[in-house]
């Protein structure tokens, strides 16, 4: 391989399956010099995708910065540390002290390499990062002091150093991901924060067309997937997950004032996951999409509306069974006897306030005759973090196919490219392209 050792190279570390990468590849021009992870299908991934890249699938502890850079001098390092046992979704449980530590390794790189710009990206509780317990939880009387000593240590190397945190649906990813971002440069430059691209229709710059509005999750899906019928499953879902299905039918269909509505169908997403120690249940999807786990934790769902005549009083008795009576009498048994009505009356008639299933769009009532469900796709979720739609997700460099798992699990890890392509824009200018000429695809199905 020929070595050009008047470029400054860029290394991606815990380059996983190629977030970072992406992002620093889309501001310029070119594909990460070297990437380090310890993951083997990582590393898969990531040389389909970045073939011209120097991969090395080890530790971050067993690479010798100075053997793999080999007298290049480094313009960037790019480090994406484990950061599950910083993460409040750890919940209270033991934490490990070697893998809370990985972010250490930044200063092997700074001491025996020097890179001119390194940007670290963790969760925001990265911040607190201190001395455990001899139960293996974080000291609360020490919160932050090994956060702490880990930016002094930087700034004894001659590094200028700041953080920051930021949400990807902010510069351009259909996520409302937010992470922390850590710059440090030692080339007397000052470290550049890059303005938001993005932001809520409602804000005053959106409106003035000064700042495009969110992009929303209604755009990365997939309508030519279909949805399946909650009451046709051989399995049945589960109680909890049907009370989930009832709330978000409520709130994002019933009660709402602008249902998302394509064709004769009435959508929102429901949620399977504890996100900041809350609870999440559902969204619309006329807003970007929740932070991105680790395994797939989104439903779409839909509810099949059918528009009610005028002469139309009265729906059949529950003796029937019918769709509509199956959709109602859920919708009842989940929301109490206050303002539900017995299952062994005929249905109020439908014109009446403790009415069920009735949504009006643009002015003209509908009745839900069905509501239905499906998992969204790995491609749909990489799509919600930024990625090109040409991303290669489902197979290796040599061709083998990746279950959905797999897909999922390096979308959920994974750095959202347009985070990296901003922050490299605002402090390496002189390393970019024009913008306009790497740019991922709009998803749009």
């Amino acid at each position: 391989m020929q070595i050009n050792l008047f470029r400054e190279i860029i290394v991606d570390s815990f380059a996983g399956g190629g977030g970072a990468s992406t992002g620093i590849e889309l501001a310029t021009g070119l594909s990460v010099d070297i990437a380090i992870n310890h993951d083997p299908a990582a590393i898969a991934m990531h040389k389909a995708n970045h073939p011209d890249t120097e991969h090395y699938n080890e530790s971050v502890w067993d690479v010798d910065p100075v053997e793999v850079v080999r007298g290049r001098k480094v313009g960037l390092c790019w480090f994406s540390p484990d950061c599950k046992h910083f993460s409040k979704a750890k919940g209270g449980k033991p934490v490990s002290k070697n893998i809370r530590g990985l972010a250490w390794v930044v200063l092997r790189w700074a001491s025996k390499v020097k890179p001119r710009v390194i940007m670290l990206e963790n969760v925001e509780e990265f911040q607190t990062w201190g001395p455990l317990t001899k139960e293996g939880k974080p000291d609360p009387t020490k919160k932050g002091a090994t956060f702490r000593s880990f930016v002094n240590a930087l700034k004894r190397q001659g590094y200028t150093v700041d953080w920051k945190e930021l949400r990807a649906c902010d510069y351009g990813a259909p996520t409302i991901r937010k992470r922390l971002f850590l710059i440090a440069r030692c080339d007397g430059n000052p470290i550049t924060w890059p303005l938001p691209t993005h932001g809520p229709q409602e804000e005053i710059n959106v409106q003035l067309g000064l700042l495009k509005p969110y992009r929303s999750a209604s755009e990365i899906i997939d309508w030519s997937i279909p949805t399946k019928s909650i009451f046709k499953r051989k399995k049945p879902l589960q109680k909890n997950t049907l009370i989930r299905i009832g709330r978000g039918i409520k709130k994002f269909v019933i009660d709402a004032k602008q249902p998302f509505v394509l064709e004769n169908k009435a959508y929102f997403l429901q949620h399977y996951y504890t996100h900041q120690g809350k609870e999440t249940r559902a969204s619309g999807i006329d807003e970007p999409l929740a932070t991105i786990p680790t395994a797939n934790r989104f439903g779409l769902v839909s509810a099949t509306l059918e528009e009610i005549s005028e002469g139309y009083k009265k729906i059949p008795s529950f003796s029937e069974i019918n769709k509509k009576n199956q959709v109602f009498a859920f919708l009842t048994k989940y929301y109490g006897s206050d303002i539900g009505q017995s299952l062994h009356d005929p249905l109020h008639t439908i014109t009446t306030k403790d009415r069920f299933g009735l949504v009006v769009v643009h002015g003209k009532p509908f009745s839900i005759t069905d509501i239905s469900m499906r998992m969204l796709q790995p491609h749909e979720l990489f799509a919600a973090q930024g990625f090109p739609s040409n991303y290669i997700i489902d197979r290796d460099f040599e061709g083998n196919l990746y279950p959905k798992t797999e897909q999922v699990a390096r979308c959920g890890n994974a750095v959202p490219p347009p985070f990296a392509e901003a922050l490299v824009r605002a402090n390496l200018p002189e390393m970019c392209v024009d913008k306009t000429r790497y740019r991922p695809s709009v998803v749009n199905f």
